[in-house]
């Protein structure tokens, strides 16, 4: 069995994430925010769709479901407690589930904070984290709460080093200069800047990215770190002696940026 990851650009900068087992010909779609590049993309590539993952009911990642249920007979998977249209198979946090046509076992993560209810899959050091953690950013909060998001964050920098980042937008440049702005000095943002020019230059996305790369430029994840407390200080005039403070006001600094 050979599994396949696959970024479909959807709207002005989403990615709908195709999961596919090569094998048998049978995928999971994540977020599908429109429907027309999903049902092209199966058809040109002889899949057969099984199952719909949905991490929070932004339209952005759900206006497709519609079409494709439709189309196929297929459970839908989402967070329980959010609307999520034809959501058949409702999920809660810690949850695990089976998709038996690509093999693969899913837990269920709670990342809440972009939106109240927000939910991750990790399967095989994958993880689908919808708009909770971007390359170099995190989702803006909406109904959530910055302690949410800031203890989601935390959950995610807690799985092994090697997990691979699989987010719904391509948000990565616009996030690195604010990364820049916040931590001047680091060379990895740098570096990475020059990596993600080269790839958008050539209509490359900047995902998926592990969680060791992005432990080294992305502030979010840095709010322990002394640096990032002293610049988010000065910024905010605030005192910061704290990660989740850090992170609450970093958010708000990166709202206006």
């Amino acid at each position: 069995m050979t599994i396949s990851l696959t970024p479909l650009p959807s709207l002005s900068d989403n990615y709908i994430w195709v999961i596919t087992n090569t094998t048998n010909s049978t995928a999971v779609i994540v977020d599908p925010g429109t429907a027309t590049v999903c049902v092209n993309f199966l058809e040109q590539e002889n899949i057969k769709l099984v199952a719909i993952l949905i991490t929070h009911y932004h339209w952005d990642h759900v206006n497709g479901v519609e079409r494709l249920i439709q189309m196929y007979d297929i459970p839908i998977y989402g967070p329980a407690t959010e609307y999520i249209p034809y959501l058949t198979k409702p999920l809660t946090r810690h949850d695990r589930f089976s998709i038996p046509e690509l093999k693969l076992d899913f837990q269920v993560i709670d990342l809440s904070g972009h939106t109240a209810e927000h939910i991750g899959y990790l399967t095989d050091r994958m993880l689908f984290c919808g708009d909770t953690l971007f390359s170099a950013g995190c989702g803006r909060l909406f109904n959530g709460t910055a302690e949410q998001l800031h203890a989601a964050l935390q959950r995610i920098k807690q799985l092994p080093a090697d997990t691979t980042v699989y987010c719904a937008h391509e948000y990565t440049l616009d996030n690195l200069h604010f990364a820049l702005a916040v931590e001047p000095d680091n060379t990895a943002i740098q570096s990475r800047i020059e990596e993600v020019k080269a790839l958008r230059a050539k209509n490359l996305p900047s995902l998926p990215f592990t969680l060791k790369n992005e432990m080294r430029y992305n502030p979010f994840l840095r709010t322990d770190k002394k640096n990032i407390m002293d610049a988010v200080a000065r910024h905010s005039g605030q005192d910061i002696n704290n990660s989740e403070d850090c992170f609450r006001y970093l958010r708000i600094w990166k709202d206006g940026f």
